[in-house]
């Protein structure tokens, strides 16, 4: 007999427990299933491990350039071993609380696989479990491209990188987008001699250029070989080594390393699921939703990686919550807001982003205006001696509506939020410039654009 419940979850990390969570609040009854381990990706082998690790390699990194600042210090050297213990240790305490939230008397927690049985029923282990409303929350796994001898010769992805206590002499990083540039300039800071691959021009491709463009040379400043417009051809296992074959305008090479770091994106986990017998469809980009996170089945929504939008937690969370409700709760349906989705990337220097891109504004055809202010001219960057990047605000050139900010530079993961709320309110240059900033702050650089793009649309109005 089935176990039925008012609503099932497949899938326990983040978007799942929010989902879960949230229908409870609700009075009904829910089941999460998940196979395994618990946690989820963020906390297990995703944004909370990589960020331990980084502020490892971030502090070695900065007292070893304490001279410049009066300090003079002794040799340094990293224990890899001792920071990948901190990070299990902060891990551990991350899942263990989530384990706790999952097993509240409020849900059922069923460990083990789902399957789709029909658009109502799942197996889970040797359980059947019987819902009118699903939510799938399963998550993503690392994508690997089928590239001739990479599977013999042997690689990792984040998921081991996350877990290596030796530092490998030279690693390759295959892909420039977020994991690749942040494990990358980890390896790099504990001294490793590390080479980054990128099949575009230029790393973070889908960013406008003139990041890309500027990280990869701070990169290369600080002794990564970031190669762009590279492709990978073949890989082969000689003598313990992997040799990579590469083609980059037309002219072959060949690179020797320990480590092959595969971090070309992460592939919706949709395997096992049954798909068809729930009546939900899917491509290889993730199960398409609309935005009250509903699948091509009504009763079936969808959140979080195994979708066809952002990777990013805070949206997958956003996303279970949104879900829950409209497969639940009476009244008006709730709808994802993509329009000020921020983006951060923790690299130094950090990389934050809300709203359009240049070159997205210009390929809807809008009337913009842009600027920008580099943080070496910026006093309190200048102080601090973190001077490497530049902010550019997209404005609209008759209203002057900030449509989009980009924050290259020290702590831009942080400084992009006041540009969130801007974008939230619809505010414009205009009302940015006039909101005090105390000097001397990093904060100040975001009014620098702000007033040069109050004036142009000032300018142009008749």
């Amino acid at each position: 007999m089935a176990e039925r419940f008012n609503l099932i979850v497949l899938g326990g990390g983040s978007a799942g427990y929010a989902a879960a969570r949230t229908a409870a609040e609700l009075g009904a009854s829910v089941a999460v299933a998940e196979q395994g381990p618990l946690g989820g990706l963020c906390i297990l082998r995703g944004c909370m491990p990589s960020k331990a690790i980084l502020a490892s390699s971030n502090r070695l990194y900065h007292a070893q350039h304490a001279a410049e600042m009066g300090i003079e210090v002794g040799t340094l050297t990293p224990d890899l071993p001792a920071i990948i213990a901190r990070k299990r240790r902060l891990v551990q305490e991350f899942a263990d609380y989530r384990i706790g939230q999952l097993n509240a008397p409020e849900m059922t927690l069923v460990e083990g696989a789902a399957q789709f049985l029909s658009p109502e029923r799942v197996q889970v282990g040797d359980r059947v479990l019987a819902a009118p409303k699903f939510v799938i929350a399963t998550g993503s796994v690392p994508f690997v491209p089928k590239t001739p001898g990479l599977e013999e010769a042997g690689y990792i992805t984040s998921d081991e990188a996350l877990e290596l206590e030796e530092l490998p002499e030279s690693v390759c990083v295959l892909g420039g987008g977020p994991i690749g540039l942040e494990l990358g300039q980890f390896y790099s800071r504990l001294g490793a001699d590390v080479t980054l691959l990128q099949r575009s021009s230029c790393v973070l491709s889908s960013e406008d250029e003139a990041v890309g463009t500027a990280l990869a040379e701070y990169l290369r400043e600080d002794g990564m070989d970031v190669r762009c417009a590279t492709r990978l051809t073949a890989v082969e296992q000689r003598n313990g080594k992997k040799l990579l074959h590469l083609l980059q305008d037309d002219i072959e090479s060949v690179i020797e390393v320990d480590h092959i770091l595969v971090a070309t994106g992460r592939s919706p986990a949709l395997d096992g699921l049954n798909l068809a017998a729930a009546g939900v469809e899917s491509t290889s980009r993730g199960i398409a939703t609309d935005t009250a996170m509903r699948t091509s089945n009504p009763n079936i929504f969808a959140v979080g990686d195994v979708t066809a939008s952002f990777d990013i937690v805070h949206v997958a969370i956003q996303q279970g919550e949104i879900a829950a409700h409209n497969a639940l709760a009476s009244g008006a349906p709730q709808y994802m807001d993509y329009r000020i989705v921020p983006i951060v990337i923790f690299t130094e220097p950090q990389y934050g982003r809300v709203g359009m891109t240049e070159k997205e504004a210009r390929a809807k055809g809008l009337p913009i205006v842009t600027a920008s202010y580099p943080f070496n001219d910026h006093g309190k960057a200048l102080c601090l001696g973190e001077t490497r990047g530049f902010v550019k605000m997209v404005g609209h050139a008759q209203t002057g509506e900030i449509l989009g900010y980009q924050v290259l530079g020290p702590e831009g993961g942080e400084l992009i939020h006041e540009c969130i709320v801007a974008l939230h309110y619809r505010a414009t240059a205009q009302d940015f410039m006039r909101i005090p900033h105390y000097h001397p702050t990093l904060a100040e650089i975001l009014t620098y654009p702000a007033e040069e793009i109050a004036e142009q649309v000032a300018g142009a109005t008749p």
